[in-house]
């Protein structure tokens, strides 16, 4: 595995910046999972980031990168919008964030929202730190 995989696997948030429809970046702080060389994302289907990847499928994330991380990286590629009908991939994402009691109580909460899955399939990746 190579060090920028071992880095994705452990860091605890990702910044996602997909481009908005003024032609500026919107960029946040997004929970992440590595999927294959892929990083996924999920977010309710009607947030701004979601829309942005849905009109324009070009992104970036940057993994790691602070401080207290001893490297980062900037992966610029392509997004794509799929469904998570039966909220697995939400689920998992929950699961890797959250306590049990608090992965319960977010999964009640959700359970009826429209989440979709953003994948960032990179086709550039760069030391950033």
């Amino acid at each position: 595995m190579s060090q920028s995989h071992r880095l994705w696997r452990w860091s605890f948030t990702a910044r996602l910046s997909t481009i908005g429809g003024d032609g500026y970046p919107h960029s946040v702080p997004i929970w992440f999972m590595c999927d294959g060389d892929d990083l996924i994302f999920i977010s309710d289907r009607s947030a701004r980031k979601t829309q942005n990847a849905l009109a324009n499928p070009k992104g970036a994330a940057i993994v790691g990168g602070d401080l207290a991380d001893e490297a980062g990286y900037l992966l610029r590629g392509d997004l794509i919008v799929e469904d998570d009908p039966d909220q697995a991939v939400t689920h998992r994402m929950i699961d890797r964030y959250q306590t049990k009691a608090e992965g319960d109580a977010t999964k009640a909460a959700w359970k009826n929202d429209d989440i979709a899955v953003i994948r960032l399939h990179p086709i550039a990746v760069s030391k950033v730190r």
